[in-house]
């Protein structure tokens, strides 16, 4: 029996919203065909996928495995979709994503001198979108920091770098030759991501984004020793952490993927660290 993408579309739908009625609209399709798809679903796979009662729909054991495998086979059906449209319309083309601070040009270039008639681009990617843009093509391959959602993903690892601690250029520690992670005990930390959020909370995203928290007075981070190379601004201070965990850089594509055009890059990206 082979899996309807159809069906797993609708099916998404339904389990992202917990409501057939709603996720009908969204679909525009009427309510009764939904179901009627989400039935034939579940007798495909032999498994109840929503448990269904007064107080509304709730996804099984079943349906929450669906799900997680769901979104990474639709994304991976997009992303071969739009590859197979490029290579109808067009040159060869790679693209390769990178996180800030990674630099990416010495592997752009020893893949381009193996490969001068593949159009090649670079484009960065954020840590709440970097394995999403892999898996629904618009980037071939990426170098990505950890923490990674490895679902879907074939990761290699390059290599570290240590990290440092970003500071207003006038807080009390940025005139330091080096710290320790104790130093900065009871510092306001600004992550990209809040472990415990308030309802009003705006997620840090970008780089730029600590910049000015960091700037304002708002908290301090930790950044790799890269991002401190390539960004300077009077207002921010660098200061080394001696034991703070070093940050990992990884190179990424999807695991399902079989493109000599990737095989290649890897090769290259290979080369240039072993270089190093």
């Amino acid at each position: 029996m082979d899996l309807d993408l159809r069906k797993l579309r609708y099916f998404v739908a339904v389990a992202e919203l917990l409501h057939f009625g709603r996720a009908a609209q969204r679909l525009h399709i009427a309510q009764p065909v939904l179901s009627r798809q989400i039935r034939s679903l579940e007798k495909d796979l032999d498994a109840t996928l929503f448990e269904r009662d007064s107080h509304g729909v709730t996804l099984t054991p079943a349906g929450h495995q669906l799900l997680d495998d769901a979104r990474t086979l639709l994304a991976t059906a997009d992303a071969t979709r739009g590859r197979v449209r490029r290579a109808a319309h067009g040159p060869h083309r790679l693209v390769v994503g990178f996180r800030a601070g990674i630099v990416v040009t010495p592997a752009l270039r020893a893949f381009a001198a193996t490969h001068p008639d593949t159009e090649v681009k670079a484009r960065r990617v954020e840590w709440d979108d970097q394995e999403h843009l892999i898996l629904d093509g618009t980037v071939d391959l990426a170098y990505l920091r950890r923490p990674v959602r490895a679902q879907g993903l074939t990761l290699l690892p390059l290599f570290t770098e240590p990290r440092v601690a970003m500071l207003p250029a006038d807080h009390r520690l940025a005139g330091k030759p080096d710290l320790v992670l104790a130093d900065l005990a009871g510092e306001n930390r600004l992550r990209y991501l809040n472990p415990h959020p308030d309802p009003g909370d705006v997620p840090i995203r970008t780089i730029e984004e600590k910049f000015e928290n960091v700037a304002s007075g708002a908290g301090i981070t930790l950044v790799p020793v890269s991002v401190a190379e390539q960004y300077s601004r009077p207002d921010i201070a660098y200061v080394p952490v001696t034991d703070a965990e070093p940050d990992e850089v990884v190179l990424a594509w999807e695991t399902a993927r079989r493109a000599p055009l990737v095989t290649a890059f890897v090769r290259a990206a290979r080369s240039v660290v072993d270089q190093d």
